[in-house]
């Protein structure tokens, strides 16, 4: 999975016409949300195949921004704190967070500036608090 960061104007069926195309293509969205200051929306969202999504986009003139590594793993949401936690280890090892959304599974999505730092920190993480047992959601 990939987080695919898109540019879209601020103004009625934008994101329709994005939904629609990416759907047309056979490419689902797996998580992500929009974020809209003034006339400009930025978009994060979660793909299977960003390439694929990056060149349907792009064919169509949505401006594709970038692909990005993104950190996947879940909290437990029966222990209050779990964010925090999680993000003072990414931050006491210099791992800036750039984006953080969930998915459709509930899984924490973050990009950060570190991604391989970051990936070790979610991997101890993940064995820590499922004991490297699967998760039922």
């Amino acid at each position: 999975m990939k987080d695919l960061e898109i540019l879209l104007e601020n103004k009625v069926g934008q994101l329709a016409q994005f939904g629609q195309l990416l759907g047309e293509n056979n490419i689902s969205l797996e998580g992500g949300g929009t974020f809209t200051v003034g006339d400009t929306c930025i978009a994060h969202f979660l793909v299977e195949n960003a390439e694929k999504a990056k060149f349907t986009l792009q064919s169509h003139g949505i401006k594709v921004l970038g692909i990005h590594p993104v950190l996947i793993l879940k909290l437990r949401q029966d222990i209050p704190g779990q964010l925090g936690r999680f993000c003072t280890e990414l931050a006491q090892a210099k791992v800036k967070i750039l984006h953080q959304y969930s998915d459709h599974q509930n899984q924490l999505i973050l990009v950060v500036d570190k991604p391989i730092v970051g990936q070790e920190i979610a991997d101890r993480w993940m064995e820590t608090w499922w004991g490297g047992q699967e998760y039922s959601i």
